[in-house]
């Protein structure tokens, strides 16, 4: 753990208690973090993105600050929603699950969200389940009824701490259809009698398959214990998810605790909250086809995890360009700095060893100071983006313009270890924000231009007839068809520059459109990650 990351307090906020804290895992140096993972029916949507991104960058810093992170995100292979889909497409429910439990891994991968240390299944961890059942059925917590077993809460006199719900207000048919034979209306299923034509597992209390709920709390006390630091997920999994979580892991094991309760903010779209019944719902397949993943990954990172974030192409377009202005400046810097890892530059001069500038010394304590600052606040990485990596780039470019000047050797060679130290700790920040790519600078960038050129509906070889088209019409002194075929291309997200008598080009942000970016064919709403952007209703 380095010095800044010791003296830095990382606060994190607790849902539990609706404010920040001082983070402190109940083991020093090692953290126990659960997540709640998808329900494997279909893609995954920007819903399930904003999570996964929003808990990889704690999982990251945690990892950062020197910690040991046990980290636990699970698959729902078991639901209502998997036996219904896969009826309809007369196919396995446990093979349908499977497949798009291995889609959401290739778009985690895209999405650069490093592997969780366990990614377990509910269908193999049937006895973990059925066992905790029946501890709270001993516990007097949970009663049987034909074949189905429910959560009684009224035993649990704590229910609603998290969500802050008294149990009064609790309304029977909201996600469920209500089952009469309940004792109060607000109990919840631990386990369901078998179906006709649907999978079940054998249990004391019949065939069947688990409730919604106590799949999680099972697989986190396997893997974590009952007592553990961090459980996250999407805001609305508040209630009932976790309220419902916490009250039958409590009434299993009485020493069950959580310190800290972290959850992500909702996904909009022009303002708008997504929902499948609007159409503006989107996985992330659609928006990866036209914007790369790095994109996606920098925009739902600009707005803080606890804030609604709102999609637009006019956000994901700012997001692209700023991914491009990262990777061009760092494609840039190593450029200018290879004739200097040639030949016999070792970086000293007449036996003086050159140090690096006063302006990039400071530059760098800047840039380490803001990244450990703002990511120990709550892991703020807006500013991190918006304020000191900017701040950091725009300092590298300005000495890569010194570096091109003539000027005394010493100081040429300053400017190099400069640069060479900045851009060190550039992609430091950047490795542990998991916006460092495992693709070269220039592959990174060709993938960017790749992807405007399929937004713009040009290839490369249209847009270099139009360039040669513009010189012709420059070199004719038609600057009016000049100026109309670069204002023609800007508008599709293509820019011409202009670098001494050659003109290159490159994605651009163009002019703010209404619409967004993709074209639906039958939107859809993965389940358990619903609740991440789709307020729970009746």
């Amino acid at each position: 753990m380095s010095t800044m990351a010791k003296e830095q307090e990382f606060q994190l906020y607790n849902s539990m208690t609706k404010q920040k804290e001082i983070f402190v895992p109940k083991e020093p140096g090692k953290v126990g973090m659960y997540v709640c993972g998808v329900t494997a029916y279909d893609l995954s949507h920007i819903g399930h993105a904003r999570a996964y991104v929003a808990f990889d960058i704690l999982f990251r810093y945690l990892k950062h600050l020197g910690y040991e992170v046990n980290y636990v995100r699970n698959f729902t292979d078991v639901d209502d929603k998997i036996i219904r889909r896969a009826n309809e497409l007369e196919e396995d429910p446990l093979a349908l699950s499977s497949r798009y439990c291995e889609e959401f891994l290739i778009d985690m991968v895209d999405l650069q969200c490093l592997p969780p240390t366990y990614q377990p299944r509910v269908s193999d961890h049937m006895e973990q389940i059925k066992g905790m059942i029946a501890q709270i059925i001993s516990n007097g917590c949970a009663y049987e009824m034909e074949g189905d077993v429910y959560f009684s809460v009224e035993k649990f006199p704590s229910y609603g701490q998290l969500s802050g719900r008294k149990l009064e207000d609790n309304r029977a048919g909201e996600r469920v259809a209500v089952d009469t034979r309940k004792r109060n209306p607000a109990d919840f299923a631990l386990w369901k009698a078998a179906k006709p034509g649907e999978p079940s597992w054998g249990s004391p209390w019949g065939p069947g398959r688990p409730g919604w709920h106590i799949e999680c709390s099972a697989m986190s006390a396997h893997y974590l214990t009952y007592s553990f630091d961090i459980h996250g997920g999407g805001m609305d999994l508040i209630f009932p998810h976790h309220e419902n979580e916490l009250a039958q892991s409590c009434a299993a094991c009485p020493d069950c605790h959580v310190k800290y309760w972290v959850h992500n903010g909702f996904v909009t779209a022009n303002d708008e909250k997504m929902s499948k019944s609007l159409g503006n719902f989107f996985t992330i397949r659609e928006v990866t086809k036209l914007y790369h993943p790095l994109a996606l990954r920098h925009f739902l990172m600009s707005t803080h995890y606890r804030s609604p974030v709102n999609y637009s192409i006019q956000q994901i377009e700012i997001a692209s360009e700023a991914v491009y202005y990262i990777y061009q400046t760092l494609q840039d810097c190593e450029d200018a700095l290879l004739p200097f890892q040639q030949g016999s530059q070792e970086g000293t001069e007449n036996g003086k060893i050159a140090r690096i500038t006063p302006a990039a010394k400071d530059c760098i304590s800047k840039l380490r100071d803001d990244f450990e600052t703002k990511l120990s606040d709550d892991l703020h990485t807006p500013y991190i983006l918006n304020a000191a990596l900017q701040e950091a780039l725009r300092f590298t470019n300005s000495s890569m313009n010194l570096l091109k000047k003539k000027q005394p050797k010493q100081q040429q060679l300053s400017l190099v270890q400069s640069l060479t130290e900045l851009g060190k700790e550039v992609k430091k920040v950047l490795s542990t924000l998991g916006l460092l790519a495992g693709s070269t600078y220039s592959e990174v960038l060709q993938q960017l231009k790749d992807k405007a050129l399929k937004r713009s509906g040009l290839t490369e070889e249209g847009v270099l007839h139009l360039i040669e088209e513009r010189a012709m019409a420059r070199n004719n002194k038609d600057f009016n068809r000049g100026d109309e075929i670069r204002s023609e291309l800007a508008a599709k997200g293509i820019a011409l520059m202009d670098v001494g008598k050659e003109t290159i080009w490159r994605p651009c942000v163009p002019p703010e459109q209404p619409s967004l970016p993709v074209q639906k064919e039958q939107p859809s709403v993965p389940d358990k990650q619903e609740e991440q952007v789709v307020p729970v209703s009746t």
